[in-house]
Formats: C-alpha cells, sequence, structure tokens
C-alpha cells in the first residue's frame, strides 16, 4: 500500500506524491558501517523514485523522484515518458513540452527548480520554492548557459526545453558536484548545503542528482 503525502506547489496547485514505504531514511541511518553499501544505494535509490505519476509532476514539479540505480534504463510505467540519454551521460524525461521556441546552448533562462539527493533517498537540498524574500513568491534561478556559471549537467539538460515545458534531469556526479561544487543552483541554507556536503564529501556514496525543472523564460 501506497502512502500519499498532500503538497503545494509554487504555483500553488495542491498534488499528491506517492511514496514508496519499502525503506525508511532512519533505516538508513541505522544501517551497520558493515553492510554492503552498494546495496543500501540501490534500495533508497528505488525509494526515492518509484511511482511518481505524470499528473504529480506535472502539477508539482518539485515532487518526488522515481529510480533505482538503473531506474532510467527500466520500463516506464504506463502513461510515464521513458527516460532519454543524452551523449554526455545526463538522463531527461519530459512531462510537459511547453510551446515557443526551444532553449539553445546560449540562451539565459529562468528556472523554478528542486535538487534531490538520490543517495539520501530523495532528500530535497535545493528548491527555488525557499527564495522569495518579499513573500511574493518565488523567484526564478536565472542561468546564463554556456557562460560556466551553473552544473554543465543541468545546462545539458535545460537544452532543448520550451517555456512552460516540465522536465525532470538526472545528473551524473561528475557533472554535478563532485566535479564543480561552486556552481548553480547553491543551497540557499545551512542545513541544506550539509545535506549536500554529506553525499559529494563521501567518496563512498553516489553524488548523482536529480533535478525537476520548470522553464518560465528564456531569451
Amino acid at each position: 500500500m501506497k502512502i500519499f503525502i498532500g503538497i503545494v506547489s509554487i504555483l500553488g496547485v495542491g498534488a499528491f506524491a506517492p511514496l514508496n514505504p519499502g525503506i525508511s531514511n532512519s533505516s538508513l541511518l541505522k544501517a551497520s558501517p558493515d553492510e554492503d553499501h552498494d546495496s543500501i544505494v540501490e534500495i533508497s535509490r528505488r525509494s526515492a523514485i518509484d511511482g511518481l505519476s505524470t499528473v504529480a509532476a506535472i502539477t508539482f514539479f518539485a515532487g518526488l523522484a522515481p529510480a533505482a540505480s538503473n531506474a532510467a534504463d527500466a520500463p516506464a510505467p504506463d502513461g510515464e515518458p521513458q527516460f532519454v540519454e543524452l551523449a554526455n551521460g545526463v538522463k531527461v524525461k519530459d512531462f510537459m513540452s511547453g510551446s515557443g521556441d526551444t532553449v539553445n546552448a546560449d540562451s539565459q533562462v529562468q528556472i523554478q527548480a528542486s535538487g534531490r539527493l538520490l543517495n539520501l533517498n530523495g532528500v530535497i537540498f535545493y528548491n527555488t520554492r525557499n527564495n522569495h524574500p518579499d513573500l511574493l513568491g518565488a523567484i526564478p534561478l536565472t542561468i546564463n548557459l554556456g557562460k560556466g556559471e551553473a552544473l554543465p549537467g543541468l545546462e545539458s539538460g535545460l537544452i532543448g526545453m520550451k517555456k512552460g515545458g516540465i522536465r525532470r534531469i538526472l545528473v551524473p556526479a561528475d557533472l554535478a558536484y563532485s566535479g564543480f561544487p561552486n556552481l548553480e543552483p547553491k543551497p540557499t541554507n545551512s542545513n541544506d548545503q550539509r545535506a549536500l556536503d554529506s553525499v559529494v564529501k563521501n567518496p563512498n556514496r553516489d553524488a548523482t542528482i536529480l533535478f525537476d525543472v520548470s522553464v518560465e523564460r528564456f531569451r
């Protein structure tokens, strides 16, 4: 039986993202150091990504992620789009295509996004929803592509998106914070930074990052 957690998107739309209760964060934290690390990672990643519906992704693109260590290669559930692997190893899945022109390699793009740590069972370490100093709404992250401002894996995953598009992007560690620790998106508070560091700075952990992204505008 799946557990459903009610969440509200930055757009003010409610959504229910299904969680796989097969393993909990607490059980991972209690795991013995002698246990096989790869098997723990395999289970936690599967729990983090298992079962997100397309509806939940569209109404709340910062929802829970689907995947085992090889989830992007597994057949998608009925009605779900498949992941597409880019030449550099980044994998993308579109939940909404958007409309109009497409983002190119030198666009300036404004996005709403969340980032999750698959090794920590999908813990969120970044979300533009938290960036609202005037309380008038989440301020999007602005990225000038090709300028070295953001993670290379995220940038390549944004290319080809359209305004209003919603995409899930799986970024390998070497194209994420393991190789580029000082690039955007950066955690907005110390707790989120510690969560990110606990994965990136531990060579025994898989630092693959999952981003859910919505394009607000670009030029």
